[in-house]
């Protein structure tokens, strides 16, 4: 999807869009070129839906990957979405979460100081 398509370069109160990028079916980071100047692309590389923990250096690649489209001070990272997606949740304990967190926050230290 690119951005104009999702509305990060049409709606001008908007500072940020999201980007769900945890699944092959997300592709590439290519559209992130579409992002204009003064908006975040937020990008969505932690997935809520499973417990499998990424790594920093796994995250730190794909970040380096997204920034060969959009630089660094337009690029955040986050969780895909909430960890209870769905009324029955979803197959992580608390434990899982809190350490999906941690790698993230370890991951942005990593890549923005």
């Amino acid at each position: 999807m690119t951005p104009s398509r999702s509305g990060c370069s049409t709606v001008s109160t908007i500072s940020a869009c999201y980007w769900n990028m945890t699944t092959e079916r997300a592709g590439g980071f290519e559209p992130l070129r579409f992002v204009p100047k003064g908006k975040i692309a937020v990008l969505g590389l932690i997935t809520t839906k499973v417990p499998r923990l990424e790594s920093v250096d796994e995250l730190r690649r794909r970040i380096d990957q997204a920034s060969r489209y959009l630089p660094l001070d337009q690029l955040a990272i986050s969780p895909q979405c909430g960890f209870a997606s769905s009324l029955r949740g979803n197959l992580l304990s608390e434990d899982d979460q809190f350490r999906k967190l941690d790698v993230m926050l370890q991951t942005a230290a990593k890549v923005w100081g």
